[in-house]
């Protein structure tokens, strides 16, 4: 009889379980040329020291005489949290459809809340993708881009008493076979979402949308417009439909309301860029879970998130709109 190998678990990986593994995996990732200073940007005068009190992953810059590590500049400076449980947490994240909330990761590193939830939203910045694509609009000639918009938020008839606070408004541009991209916006009127469209859709694409009225007057920006009139139970009409759309918010919506329960305004963006990342990088597109988490951690340079900043007040939370 043959010897059955044994599965191994993901997690049971080097850059999992020890600290020294951690750093070479992550210096690989955000240092691929070599370890650059974060000082003063030198890559030659660089020496790596390694003495019996030096923490991990510490190099000296020879030029500006400073010390520096991996961490410096990206979303794990000034954390006491060891990298490899950082690395175990974003793979998590990537790797859970719905997301993993904060009390699970609080119990898993056996932390303080805070810890866990300051934790979870500098790996969301990481996710966020669109600074990088910012002007680089979804679709093109022979692309179909849906829009569509939705509302998340607790329902009057779940509460014993009192009125809910009012619903949030999500708007998410797909592209069919493509990536994906959603907003929180204040309204929803003509200015806001030809706005959100103008700038991330291209014109060359064919675009669905619902028969809204604020969608009625952008037909001329594209190859073409197609419309289904949900209100009279049509859901398709051959090719004209906004079902990729809606599964994305079937999946944004389950993860919401079964992982973490409530999303309050301030922080909402932040949880959709998270979704974002995860349906714009799946499986279906080549990118399996360790790649997704890869792509994760090259996120994490040049943004530095510090404790104050995901702790902005509601009031401020649409202020600077993402779109």
């Amino acid at each position: 009889m043959g010897v059955i190998a044994m599965a191994k678990a993901v997690l049971s990986a080097p850059q999992f379980q020890s600290e020294a593994a951690a750093f070479a995996y992550v210096e690989a990732r955000l240092w691929p040329n070599g370890p650059v200073c974060h000082h003063c940007g030198e890559t030659e005068s660089i020496g790596r020291l390694a003495g019996k009190t030096t923490r991990p992953g510490l190099y000296k810059c020879y030029r500006c005489r400073k010390p520096f590590t991996v961490r410096m500049g990206t979303i794990f400076e000034s954390s006491h949290l060891p990298l490899h449980l950082w690395l175990q947490v974003i793979h998590l994240m990537c790797a859970s459809k719905k997301g993993v909330s904060t009390r699970q990761v609080q119990r898993m590193l056996q932390c303080s809340m805070k810890t866990a939830w300051f934790l979870t939203h500098r790996i969301r910045e990481a996710m966020n993708d669109k600074p990088g694509v910012f002007y680089s609009p979804l679709g093109g000639a022979d692309a179909t881009i849906e829009a569509d918009e939705t509302y998340v938020g607790g329902k009057a008839e779940n509460r014993a008493y009192g009125t809910p606070k009012p619903k949030q408004i999500v708007m998410t541009l797909v592209e069919r076979g493509g990536a994906v991209r959603s907003f929180h916006i204040p309204n929803v009127t003509a200015t806001t979402l030809h706005s959100v469209i103008a700038r991330h859709a291209h014109r060359d694409s064919r675009c669905m949308t619902d028969e809204a009225s604020a969608y009625m007057t952008i037909g001329w920006n594209f190859a073409s417009h197609g419309t289904v009139r949900h209100s009279d139970k049509e859901y398709m009409r051959g090719d004209v439909h906004t079902n990729t759309v809606e599964g994305y918010y079937s999946i944004l919506k389950r993860g919401i309301f079964g992982a973490f329960h409530h999303v309050s305004e301030a922080h909402l963006q932040r949880y959709l860029n998270e979704f974002d990342f995860r349906y714009t990088y799946r499986i279906a597109r080549g990118v399996d879970d360790l790649k997704r988490a890869d792509l994760a951690l090259e996120g994490a340079k040049g943004k530095r998130l510090t404790y104050t900043r995901p702790r902005r007040k509601r009031a401020a939370s649409l202020t600077a709109p993402p779109f």
